[in-house]
C-alpha cells in the first residue's frame, strides 16, 4: 500500500510509546487515523453519532491494549481498519437483529455494506494518482479515453494506473480478509476473494476490469 519504508518502524515505535503509557503517542495516533476510523465506521453504520462512539471505543482499546497490535501482520492503519470494520459490522448486525423480525435480506444488506466500506477504506489509502484514476474510471464508469482527458494524462497512463491500482486493491483486500479471521474463523462478513475488484468483480491477470469503460 501507500506506505514508506520507514512506516513499519514508526508503527513499532508508536506501539512502544503506547505501552509506556505516553499520552502524546495516543494523541499522534488519533490525529493521524481517527478520520479513517470514523469514516469507515460511518459508512457501515450510517449513523454519525454511533460512528463517533465507536471511534472513541477503538482508541480506548488501543490505549488499554497496545500489545494487541502485531507489527509482523501489517501496519497500525491496517490493524485499526480491521478492528473498526469487525466491530462496526457486529454493531450493525446487532441493530438489525433488534429490529422487528430481522427482515429477510438483512444479512445480505450487511454483507454488501461491509464489503463496500472495506473497498472504500482500502482505495482511500492508495497514492493519489491511482485513487483518482479508479474514482474516474471505475466508480464513475468512464472510459480510459474520458479518464485520460479529465486527468490530463495519456490513455496508456490511465490504463497503467488503473492496472496498478486494482492490483494493489486486490492484494490489500486479500490481506484484509486474512487479518479478519483467526485460525478457526470463517470468512468475515462482506469478505471478498483475492483477485476481485470493487463490488466483487473479477480482476484479470492484467489487473484491469473486463466490463464498463475499460478495454
Amino acid at each position: 500500500m501507500a506506505t514508506t519504508d520507514g512506516a513499519p518502524r514508526r508503527d513499532e515505535q508508536l506501539q512502544r510509546r503506547l505501552a509506556r503509557g505516553e499520552e502524546t503517542a495516543l494523541g499522534e495516533l488519533y490525529d493521524q487515523l481517527a478520520p479513517m476510523v470514523h469514516g469507515l465506521a460511518g459508512r457501515i453504520l450510517a449513523d454519525q453519532s454511533a460512528a463517533a462512539q465507536l471511534t472513541r471505543e477503538i482508541f480506548a482499546h488501543v490505549w488499554e491494549h497496545p500489545e494487541a497490535f502485531d507489527p509482523a501482520r501489517g501496519s497500525l492503519r491496517a490493524w485499526l481498519g480491521a478492528l473498526t470494520h469487525r466491530r462496526a459490522v457486529d454493531r450493525l448486525r446487532a441493530r438489525r437483529a433488534a429490529e422487528a423480525g430481522f427482515a429477510a435480506g438483512a444479512e445480505d444488506e450487511i454483507r454488501a455494506v461491509a464489503a463496500a466500506a472495506r473497498v472504500q477504506y482500502v482505495v482511500a489509502a492508495l497514492p493519489q494518482p491511482l485513487r483518482e484514476t479508479i474514482a474516474e474510471s471505475y466508480y464513475d464508469g468512464r472510459t480510459y479515453q474520458e479518464t485520460a482527458r479529465r486527468l490530463g494524462i495519456s490513455e496508456q497512463d490511465a490504463k497503467q494506473r488503473m492496472r496498478h491500482g486494482l492490483e494493489l486493491l486486490a492484494d490489500e483486500l486479500a490481506q484484509e480478509r486474512a487479518r479478519h479471521r483467526g485460525p478457526a474463523d470463517a470468512d468475515p462478513p462482506g469478505g471478498q476473494r483475492a483477485g476481485e475488484g470493487p463490488g466483487g468483480q473479477r480482476v484479470g491477470e492484467s489487473g484491469i476490469r473486463k466490463e464498463g469503460g475499460g478495454t
